[in-house]
């Protein structure tokens, strides 16, 4: 394991990431390695209205299993991979009553166990519990799938419904006309390191800066997350908040949450934006939006109006930068104190993950 450079606890003491995090092979698989570990997000409840059997291709890279999400009268996360030759069995959302692999036939339960395969009748010893399907841990809350590990889940979810579980997320309708899948030439930290400041927002996000009070923009730590709350300007499009809400009063027009290692659920008054970031290699990352709509009047509106714009500005300038730390000429950096404290964190997280010691 290559040990990782103690980024300093003290903001103004601190230096950023060296550049080889985001240019060395060795180091991404290294890193990689390490993200089983965490939760990621599988799906939300109200994509298996119509198809009751949803692949997760996003999962491969970060926690080396292809999995799906099938629906009968329970939710489960199953292995995707036929258990004959290895196959994958679903490649695509559909609605069905079992699992069939398209290969040779072999055909599943939707929990997983084997029902029928053709010309195995002179196997001896067959079916056996290796022929069904394992079956994966998953945690729903508020409507929201996620599996893979446990690491920071308790922690945040509880601060996440201290502050936003008042929010009917799981009435929410998945969108489908929301839903993009973007590649972009850059390492997947990068991208992580441009969501979680809103330093930039004035000089690359015009409209989006006008939308938000950038004076009053806020970036709160929690164990395993970062929330940055943008505050509407006035005129603009905000959350009528409850009284139970601790933001109550506060014109608050989107809540951005990340959670470790590159998962975004951004909330609007429209809805839920989830933004999935999928390592593929060293300089390059797949960015997968889902949206799900709560309020179909507010779509359009404010901070979360205009996502394609935002995200085409992000991607320009997050490989930009690839190419930039990619220089001989650059190493590394320092953090603004009152603006990029999430990035700091995010990096500690990072570094200290690879050290064994957080």
């Amino acid at each position: 394991m290559v040990a990782g450079p103690i980024i300093d606890s003290d903001i103004r003491k601190a230096h950023t990431l060296p550049s080889r995090y985001y240019t060395e092979d060795t180091l991404f698989s290294e890193i990689l390695s390490t993200l089983s570990n965490s939760f990621h997000f599988a799906a939300h409840v109200s994509q298996l209205n119509e198809n009751n059997i949803i692949p997760l291709p996003q999962l491969e890279n970060i926690l080396g299993e292809a999995l799906m999400i099938t629906k009968d009268v329970k939710i489960r996360c199953l292995s995707n991979v036929c258990t004959h030759r290895g196959m994958l069995i679903a490649t695509k959302p559909c609605n069905s009553k079992n699992l069939k692999c398209g290969y040779h036939g072999r055909t599943f339960g939707l929990d997983g166990c084997m029902k029928n395969m053709p010309e195995f009748t002179e196997v001896e010893n067959f079916p056996s519990d290796s022929d069904s399907l394992i079956e994966f841990p998953i945690n729903i809350w508020n409507g929201i799938i996620f599996t893979g590990g446990e690491r920071f889940f308790t922690s945040v979810i509880d601060e996440i419904q201290k502050r936003i579980g008042w929010m009917r997320i799981e009435s929410f309708e998945y969108d489908k006309s929301r839903h993009r899948s973007y590649d972009i030439n850059a390492n997947w930290a990068l991208y992580v390191d441009n969501y979680l400041e809103g330093f930039h927002i004035p000089f690359v996000h015009g409209d989006l800066h006008n939308v938000l009070d950038y004076d009053s923009y806020k970036t709160e730590l929690f164990e395993g997350g970062v929330l940055q709350i943008g505050i509407a300007n006035e005129g603009e499009a905000y959350f009528q908040l409850p009284i139970s809400s601790p933001d109550y009063g506060q014109k608050i027009a989107a809540y951005y949450y990340w959670i470790y290692p590159g998962l975004m659920l951004n909330f609007y008054p429209w809805g839920l934006s989830v933004n999935i970031v999928n390592p593929i290699s060293v300089d390059k990352t797949r960015i997968i939006y889902h949206g799900f709509v709560g309020e179909k009047s507010m779509l359009g509106k404010g901070a979360g109006g205009d996502l394609d714009k935002v995200e085409a500005e992000d991607q320009e300038i997050v490989e930009a930068t690839q190419r930039g730390v990619s220089s001989k000429s650059y190493e590394r950096g320092r953090y603004s104190p009152s603006k990029e404290k999430g990035v700091h964190y995010f990096h500690r997280i990072l570094t200290n993950s690879i050290n064994n010691d957080f």
